[in-house]
């Protein structure tokens, strides 16, 4: 097993980690420099020292990058029967880590978490943090997990070349890892730990709004354009209601120009898979359309029960049913269209 230490300016508590798992254990332990510069260099000297591998990156590329570095260090190495992810911090003790380690063994193919509970003095930004990507995570994929945000993480090597690439290179990689696992066949397996922040955790380099946009960006991209979507879909139903006075031929007019604009914005900008895109066309469109279906019916039904049965004013009953397809319509294209 392999120990991978991603660090970025570290101080005493990194040394203090890697003594404590060399006398735990004799797994090999992998730290990457992610830019740290000159005045960090007697720290990493001092963990080459001890027995560590130490890889620098000359500037600094984010967590994701630093991560994507170790793990293509395994995979070339062909060594490890698996790679457990901390954080140089402090804040995951020795005995979790090791933990970890065994259940990456005994979960071949799974992302083993390591899940804080969240008991005790809590930093707030880190609990209502923690709490958000929570609640989009839930909603997005149906499957609630306890810890979205936490840096113990373990994978066993055939996930390595998956690992590599997995997009973001600073924060958003560890969320998009967890949003990609379930559309590529890895399931989630969560081990609980300590929760230990140090000093209200002041030694984290996460920058609340900047990395929260990138942890962020890929409901933003959905939620832009489904946003942009449902103003041409609200436009036109007005207008061919206006037009037709039928609010069947209204709604599903509205809805499949909408559509068309919402599948060519989602397929090229917001659910990206790289290469492959013929292939990805030829299965995503005839599932989006699919969707679509169903989503017009269910806006239809919803619409007919709010405007019709129960008298509210179309403005507001368009409303409350897009506002109740969102996330039904972001968990199904993730999951089974792109």
């Amino acid at each position: 097993m392999t120990i991978l230490i991603p660090s970025y300016e570290p101080d005493e508590r990194l040394i203090t980690l890697i003594h404590k798992l060399k006398e735990a254990g004799d797994d090999a332990i992998l730290v990457i420099d992610d830019g740290s510069g000159a005045d960090y260099r007697s720290i990493f000297d001092e963990v080459e020292q001890a027995g560590c591998t130490v890889l620098t990156h000359r500037i600094n590329q984010g967590k994701g990058s630093a991560l994507k570095t170790g793990f293509d260090y395994v995979r070339q190495l062909a060594q490890s029967d698996g790679v457990v992810c901390a954080d140089s911090d402090g804040q995951h003790l020795p005995g979790d880590i090791l933990r970890l380690s065994e259940a990456v063994r005994e979960h071949r193919n799974h992302i083993v978490l390591g899940s804080r509970q969240f008991t005790g003095k809590v930093p707030l930004r880190s609990r209502i943090g923690n709490s958000a990507t929570r609640m989009i995570y839930t909603l997005a994929t149906g499957r609630p997990i306890q810890d979205t945000q936490t840096g113990l993480r373990g994978y066993s090597s055939d996930m390595l070349d998956w690992l590599c690439q997995v997009p973001g290179d600073r924060f958003e990689y560890e969320m998009n890892m967890l949003l990609e696992a379930p559309r590529v066949g890895y399931p989630l397996v969560e081990v609980p730990i300590d929760t230990v922040y140090l000093d209200d955790n002041k030694s984290s380099h996460f920058r609340p709004f900047a990395d929260s946009a990138r942890v962020y960006f890929p409901f933003l991209k959905f939620s832009a354009s489904s946003g942009f979507a449902a103003i041409l879909d609200f436009i036109l139903l007005l207008a061919l209601q206006w037009l037709t006075s039928n609010l069947l031929i209204s709604v599903i007019g509205a809805r499949i120009c909408s559509a068309i604009f919402n599948y060519s914005v989602n397929r090229k900008y917001v659910f990206v898979k790289g290469k492959g895109q013929g292939t990805a066309i030829r299965k995503s469109l005839p599932r989006y359309f699919s969707l679509a279906l169903i989503i017009v019916l269910l806006n239809y039904g919803m619409l007919h029960l709010f405007h019709e049965s129960l008298g509210i004013s179309l403005i507001a009953a368009k409303l409350v049913t897009e506002a109740s397809l969102f996330m039904l319509s972001y968990w199904a294209q993730r999951t089974f269209i792109y």
